[in-house]
């Protein structure tokens, strides 16, 4: 009898190669965030789509607070159209990521998710700064 992993075939190898790559048109993680801000290679607006008091008790240094409930074109006038917008939350438990990202694309502004949110970047060690 075959194991609840194993019941579901595996797919094939082309499928999960579209699969896996597709993804990471999608999502970014948190390292790669990471290492990025760290290496002076910054080339995307994080944004943390959390609410301003969420933001301001710890953040991801070099993010910029923007609620998704307030995610408008007015509110994003400021970057040009072709800007990756990256947007991360409180973390698996919550679907912020998710509606913001609706919200930016809608919008046809490029996104990414990075996941884990606030969660995965404690998680792997990072530390979160505070609002002045």
């Amino acid at each position: 009898m075959a194991s609840p992993v194993a019941r579901v075939p595996a797919a094939s190898s082309s499928e999960a190669l579209k699969h896996f790559e597709g993804l990471l048109g999608f999502e970014t993680d948190c390292w790669d965030v990471h290492f990025a801000i760290t290496n002076d290679r910054q080339d995307f607006v994080l944004l943390d789509v959390r609410a301003e008091s969420l933001f301001a008790e710890g953040h991801i240094q070099r993010s910029t607070n923007l609620p998704h409930k307030k995610i408008n074109e007015a509110t994003l006038a400021q970057y040009p159209k072709d800007t990756l917008l990256v947007v991360y939350c409180a973390g698996p438990h919550c679907n912020a990521t998710e509606k913001a990202a609706i919200r930016l694309a809608t919008l046809g502004r490029p996104v990414k998710k990075m996941i884990g949110g606030v969660c995965g970047w404690l998680d792997e060690g990072f530390s979160l700064q505070k609002s002045a």
